[in-house]
C-alpha cells in the first residue's frame, strides 16, 4: 500500500476547511495529520471530524503553534495573508511543501512568498478548481482569438459573508486579459462606473462585483465585439471541486523541488 500523505489543514474550522477535512476523509493517499485554527478560536479542542458533520477523526482542532513540531508531509493554507506567511515561514523551516489557497496578498507579501518559493516547494493558486483553471486557458486562448477589437470584462458573485472583493478568481481573470493585450492591469482596470462615465475607453477590463446570499462562487468573462459576444463562465455548486482541486495539487507539489508553482503549472496548461 502507498504511504498516506500526512497533512495539515490550517483554517480547518473555515467553510473551505471543513470540505478540505472532509476530502481528506475520503481519499486513500491522505490522512488529516493536523488541523489548526487562531489561538481564540472557539472550536479549539473540538474533533475536527465532528466539526466537518463526518464522525470522530481522533484530531483535534490545535492552536497554530503546533505546527512547529506536528507529524506532516505538507500544509494546506486557507487562511488569511498575514497568518498564511507566517505559517508558510515555519513550513519553511520544516522543509514542508505547502499549498496555497489564501488570496488578498499585497505586492509585498508576493514578493515573501517567492523568497519562501525557494526553500520550499510551494503552490499559490487564488483558485485551486480544476474548472476555473480550464477557464484560466480558455480565458487567454479566446483572447489570443478574437483580437484586439473585442471589449474585456469580468464579473464575478458570491456569498455575502465572503471578506475580499473582487475575488482573487476575478482579480486574476482580469489579469490574464491584460497579459493577453500586453496592458498593465493596474491602468485599465475599472472596478466602478456610476453617471455620466462617457464611452468606453478601449483600454478598460471591467471587474464587477457582486455579493449576496450563499452563492458559492460564479466568474464570468464577457467578450463583446460588433454583433456578437463571447461569455465564459465557471459556476461553483459546491466547495467540493475546491477541495478536490487542493488534494490534486498536493499530490502533484509533495514531487516537485522547491519552486514558486500555481495550479496552471500542476495541470500542465501553463
Amino acid at each position: 500500500m502507498t504511504k498516506q500523505i500526512k497533512a495539515i489543514v490550517s483554517g480547518c474550522a473555515g467553510r473551505m476547511g471543513i470540505e478540505l477535512v472532509r476530502a481528506i476523509s475520503g481519499s486513500k493517499d491522505f490522512i488529516l495529520s493536523a488541523g489548526i485554527e487562531k489561538k481564540d478560536h472557539p472550536l479549539l479542542g473540538k474533533d475536527a471530524g465532528m466539526v466537518a458533520g463526518i464522525g470522530e477523526l481522533e484530531v483535534k482542532i490545535s492552536e497554530e503553534r503546533i505546527l512547529e513540531n506536528c507529524s506532516a508531509d505538507l500544509l494546506i493554507e486557507f487562511t488569511q495573508p498575514e497568518p498564511t506567511l507566517a505559517h508558510l515561514k515555519i513550513a519553511q523551516k520544516r522543509k514542508l511543501p505547502a499549498v496555497v489557497g489564501t488570496t488578498g496578498f499585497s505586492e509585498a507579501q508576493k514578493q515573501e512568498l517567492k523568497q519562501i518559493a525557494k526553500v520550499i516547494p510551494l503552490l499559490v493558486s487564488p483558485n485551486l478548481s480544476t474548472g476555473v483553471n480550464v477557464l484560466f486557458f480558455l480565458v487567454k486562448q479566446a483572447v489570443r482569438l478574437l483580437g484586439p477589437s473585442y471589449d474585456l470584462e469580468v464579473i464575478e458573485a458570491h456569498h455575502q459573508l465572503k471578506k475580499d472583493a473582487p475575488s482573487g478568481t476575478a482579480i486574476r481573470l482580469a489579469e490574464i486579459l491584460a497579459e493577453a493585450r500586453g496592458w498593465k492591469l493596474e491602468q485599465v482596470a475599472c472596478y466602478h462606473r456610476q453617471g455620466m462615465t462617457g464611452a468606453r475607453p478601449e483600454a478598460q477590463i471591467g471587474i464587477q462585483t457582486i455579493r449576496a446570499g450563499d452563492i458559492v462562487g460564479e466568474h464570468t468573462v464577457l467578450l463583446a465585439g460588433i454583433g456578437e459576444r463571447i461569455e465564459l463562465t465557471h459556476r461553483a455548486g459546491s466547495r467540493q471541486s475546491f477541495a478536490q482541486g487542493a488534494l490534486r495539487a498536493s499530490l502533484w507539489l509533495i514531487n516537485q523541488p522547491p519552486g514558486l508553482y500555481s495550479m496552471q503549472d500542476c495541470l500542465g496548461i501553463k
